[in-house]
C-alpha cells in the first residue's frame, strides 16, 4: 500500500510565528444555535477564549481587532467541491491554490472535496494522487469524500483501509454516468451495505442514468446538439425519481445517506418526504450555491459559450422559483448543507461540446460566492436568521461528517477558523473580480449584502478588508473519524445529550431544549417563509435576529398528497412549536 508525500509547505516566516495571536473584542458571536455578545482571544491556532472582556488579561504583542457592528462566525465549510478535476479532455482550471484562495477570500476556511478514481483504478492510489495534488497547494484545511465509481472484492477492501487508516468516513456513490461512474441497484446496496458495516457516511449523486442515457441519444438524433439539450435530457423527475430510489436504498440496509446537490423542486421534496418518512434520521440533503442563485433560464442563451458556463449536473432548473423554494426548505431542515460543486472550466474548454451537448465539461463556479449569496438570499431576504445561516453553511456539514466543535463552532478549543462579517456592507459579483481561474462567474453582476472583513485560517488573518494573504501549503489535511455521533446517535436510539450548549439537530429535540429553556424568546418565523412571497412582513434590518436568544423557527415537514383532477400535487405544511401559527408552507 502507498501512502500520501509530506505536505511541501511554503508558509511565509511570518506566519510561522508561535506568537501570532488574536484578540477579538466587541463582537457578536453567531453560533449554530444561539447568538451572544463576547470577545475572543485565539494562540497556536486554536481559540483560547470566548466570554466577557472582564474575564481576561490580554497579553502583549497581541493583534487587536475591533468587530464593533459586526458578527464573528465559524469560518464556511464547503462540503462539496472538485479542484482541478479531470473532466474527459479538460481539467478544472480552479487548482488547489486558486480554488481555496478562492475559498478564503469568501469567508469558507475548509472544503471537503472528492477523489474520484477511473473505473478498476486502485482507490488508495487515486487517494494518494489526490493528496499529492491537494497537500502543497492548500490554502485552508481540507478533507476528502472518495467515490466509489466501481464496484468488486477490492473496492470493498480498500474501503476499509481508507476508513482506519486514511481518515476517510464518506463514499460517494453514482446514479448517473451511464457507462463510467453508474451504478445498478445491486451494486448501491452492496456499496451501502459496506458503508454502513464501516459506521461511515454514503453519498449519492441521485439522477437516473439510464433515462438520461436514452434522451440524450434522442435529442442528439434531433439536432438538438447545444447546451439546452442537457437540461432537457436530465428533467427534473429524472432527479427526484433517482432521490427517491436511493433513499429506500440505503434505508433498506440501515445506511445514513447524504443526497449532494439537490437541484429542483422534485428533488428537495423527496428529501423531505424520506427525512419525514424516517423521523429525520438516515437522510441529509444539500444544495448549492448555484441553485439558490441563479436558474436554468440561461441555457436558453443563443450564445454558446454563456449558455455553456451555466452546465452542470444535476442541471440548473427553468422554473425561476426554485431558488427561493430550496432556501426555504434550508430555513425548515429539510435540506441542512448549501455546498458549490466548484469546478471551473474555461471558455475553450466549454466549447469542447460544440456540436453535442453531452461533451461539455460539467461545472460552476461557486466556492467564493457561496457565504454572501445564502447571506442575500436567506438572511437578508428574510428567510432566516444568522444562526440559522452558520449551521447550513459551516456546523451541519462539520456534525454530518465528525469535524464538529473542532470546525463549525466558535468555542473554546475549537479550531480558529473564523470570519469576521459585516452584514450590511454590500460587493457586486463579477469575473473581473473574483479570486477563480476561471474566465465566468455564473452570479455576474448580482450585488450582495454580507461580506467577509476578516478571515481567519487557524488563527492566522488571511483577508482583511479586501486584502488577501493566503499562503499556499498552509492548509492541513483534515482527517474525519468513523460514526459522526450527530448521524449515528439517532440511528442507533442513543440519546443525543447536548454538551456545552451545543443543541442537537433533530428538530423535534431542538424544540423540546428551547421549551425547556427559560431564558429563550419565541421567534416568529418571517410571514414571507409561510406566504410565498420573498419579501418580508416587515423591512428586513439585513442584520437579522442576534439578539442572543434562541431561534424557534425550527419547523418539522409533514407531507400530504391532495388529489385534483389534474392528478396527484404535493402538499407541504409546517408544524410549529406549541402556541405558534400553523400555516401552509408554498
Amino acid at each position: 500500500m502507498s501512502h500520501s508525500p509530506a505536505p511541501v509547505k511554503k508558509v511565509p516566516i511570518h506566519l510561522q510565528s508561535a506568537q501570532n495571536r488574536v484578540y477579538i473584542k466587541n463582537g457578536q458571536i453567531v453560533n449554530h444555535d444561539k447568538s451572544f455578545k463576547a470577545d475572543v482571544y485565539i494562540e497556536d491556532g486554536i481559540i483560547k477564549f470566548v466570554g466577557p472582556a472582564a474575564d481576561i488579561t490580554v497579553p502583549g504583542g497581541v493583534r487587536t481587532i475591533d468587530a464593533s457592528g459586526k458578527l464573528i462566525m465559524p469560518g464556511g465549510i464547503d462540503p462539496h467541491t472538485h479542484m482541478q478535476l479531470p473532466f474527459g479532455n479538460a481539467v478544472a482550471v480552479d487548482d488547489f491554490y486558486h480554488g481555496t484562495k478562492a475559498a478564503v477570500a469568501g469567508g469558507t476556511t475548509m472544503i471537503i472535496d472528492f477523489v474520484l478514481p477511473n473505473k478498476n483504478e486502485s482507490m488508495i492510489e487515486a487517494y494518494d494522487k489526490w493528496r499529492s495534488w491537494a497537500d502543497p497547494k492548500v490554502c485552508c484545511d481540507y478533507a476528502l469524500h472518495v467515490g466509489i465509481t466501481w464496484w468488486s472484492r477490492s473496492v470493498s477492501e480498500e474501503m476499509g483501509i481508507l476508513c482506519k487508516e486514511l481518515g476517510i468516513n464518506s463514499f460517494k456513490t453514482f446514479m448517473a454516468y451511464k457507462g463510467l461512474y453508474q451504478l445498478n441497484d445491486s451494486d448501491l446496496l452492496d456499496v451501502f451495505e459496506r458503508i454502513r458495516g464501516l459506521n461511515g457516511v454514503a453519498m449519492v449523486h441521485a439522477e437516473n442514468g439510464d433515462i438520461i442515457a436514452k434522451n440524450a441519444k434522442r435529442l442528439l438524433a434531433e439536432g438538438i446538439t447545444g447546451p439546452e439539450g442537457h437540461e432537457l435530457s436530465r428533467q427534473e423527475e429524472v432527479e427526484a425519481e433517482a432521490v427517491h430510489r436511493a433513499c429506500i436504498l440505503a434505508h433498506q440496509v440501515d445506511c445514513p445517506l447524504y443526497v449532494v446537490h439537490v437541484m429542483s423542486k422534485s428533488a428537495g421534496i423527496e428529501v423531505a418526504r424520506a427525512r419525514q418518512r424516517y423521523s429525520e434520521k438516515y437522510i441529509y440533503g444539500e444544495t448549492l450555491a448555484a441553485a439558490l442563485g441563479t436558474d436554468g433560464t440561461h441555457y436558453r442563451c443563443q450564445h454558446f459559450a454563456h449558455a455553456a458556463a451555466h452546465v452542470l449536473s444535476p442541471p440548473l432548473r427553468p422554473d425561476k422559483t426554485t431558488p427561493e423554494f430550496l432556501m426555504k426548505l434550508l430555513a425548515s431542515d429539510a435540506l441542512q448543507t448549501t455546498g458549490s460543486d466548484n469546478c471551473t472550466f474555461n471558455k475553450k474548454q466549454k466549447e469542447l461540446g460544440l456540436g453535442d451537448f453531452t461533451k461539455i465539461p460539467n461545472g460552476v463556479n461557486g466556492v467564493e460566492d457561496r457565504m454572501s449569496l445564502v447571506w442575500e438570499r436567506g438572511v437578508h431576504s428574510g428567510l432566516m436568521d444568522p444562526c440559522k445561516f452558520v449551521a447550513i453553511t459551516s456546523t451541519n456539514a462539520a456534525k454530518i461528517f465528525n469535524i464538529y466543535p473542532q470546525k463549525g463552532r466558535i468555542a473554546n478549543g475549537s479550531d480558529a477558523d473564523i470570519v469576521i462579517w459585516d452584514p450590511q456592507a454590500t460587493r457586486t459579483i463579477s469575473k473581473d473580480t473574483h479570486h477563480h481561474a476561471c474566465d465566468f462567474n455564473i452570479f455576474e453582476g448580482m450585488t450582495v449584502h454580507g461580506v467577509p472583513e476578516y478571515v481567519l485560517v487557524r488563527g492566522r488573518i488571511c483577508a482583511e478588508n479586501g486584502q488577501l494573504r493566503v499562503a499556499e501549503g498552509f492548509g492541513r489535511f483534515i482527517p474525519t473519524p468513523l460514526r459522526p455521533p450527530f448521524v449515528y446517535d439517532s440511528i442507533e436510539g442513543k440519546e443525543m445529550v447536548p454538551k456545552d450548549d451545543q443543541v442537537p439537530l433533530n428538530g423535534s429535540m431542538t424544540k423540546k431544549l428551547a421549551q425547556l429553556d427559560v431564558h429563550v424568546a419565541e421567534i416568529e418565523p418571517p410571514a414571507a417563509m409561510f406566504s410565498g412571497n420573498a419579501t418580508p412582513s416587515s423591512p428586513s434590518s439585513g442584520v437579522g435576529r442576534v439578539d442572543g436568544k434562541r431561534d424557534m423557527q425550527e419547523t418539522s415537514f409533514s407531507l400530504s398528497e391532495e388529489l385534483d383532477k389534474s392528478g396527484v400535487r404535493s402538499s407541504i405544511k409546517v408544524h410549529n412549536p406549541p402556541g405558534g401559527k400553523s400555516s401552509g408552507f408554498w
